[in-house]
């Protein structure tokens, strides 16, 4: 899995800024594109991962050679746990098969909201801040609307912005999918919320983080 800071070339980069540039001259709304790594550790999935695969090796290894020693399974617990930790650390597909898929979602939809405020995209003159978050280990993509766009547009809406980008994410092609996600989020909102003659590029145009 890439990180998030090599998500997009360099190339892409600049034309998903000249995206978000180009929409924002059509709104007052506000649109930052935001790439993470993970939304959060997980650290239950590599606990109780290891630690029930370490259990069945400690005590197999314990009643096949030590006759149900203690002195056998607590050695082999604890040097196949730190193994299997590390193990399922390193391979995020491994350890996404540890936790339930709303567990996921319920993490995402948390950072997206947390990032909203840290950010300070509440904080606009109108409320029309709109982030777009593309968060890798999870393979999830949230999209949040500050108040002053979810007045004037449907919540539902925002469906058709995450299936554009899971979409060309799908295809190797994410970069080119977030640029059209980012035009057409500066095409709904500019019938509703149209760019004003003293407005102003209040927040970032791109984060990777």
């Amino acid at each position: 899995m890439k990180p998030a800071s090599e998500f997009f070339t360099a190339e892409e980069q600049q034309k998903i800024i000249a995206a978000v540039k180009a929409a924002e001259e059509k709104t007052s709304g506000e649109i930052v594109p935001m790439v993470v790594d993970s939304s959060y550790d997980y650290p239950r999935a590599e606990l109780i991962g290891a630690g029930s695969l370490a259990l069945a090796i400690g005590l197999m290894a314990s009643w096949m050679f030590g006759g149900d020693s203690i002195w056998v399974f607590l050695p082999t617990f604890v040097l196949c746990y730190l193994l299997l930790q590390q193990l399922i650390r390193r391979f995020p597909d491994l350890k996404r098969k540890l936790i339930h898929p709303d567990e996921l979602t319920t993490e995402v939809k948390e950072k997206a909201m947390v990032s909203f405020l840290e950010l300070g995209l509440h904080e606009t003159r109108d409320r029309t801040g709109i982030l777009i978050l593309i968060s890798l280990f999870e393979h999830r993509v949230q999209v949040l609307a500050d108040s002053g766009i979810n007045e004037q547009v449907p919540e539902q809406t925002w469906d058709e912005i995450v299936a554009m980008i899971v979409a060309g994410i799908k295809s190797n092609d994410a970069g080119t999918a977030v640029c059209r996600a980012v035009e057409r989020c500066g095409e709904l909102l500019a019938s509703h919320l149209p760019v004003k003659n003293d407005d102003s590029d209040e927040l970032p145009n791109l984060i990777l983080e």
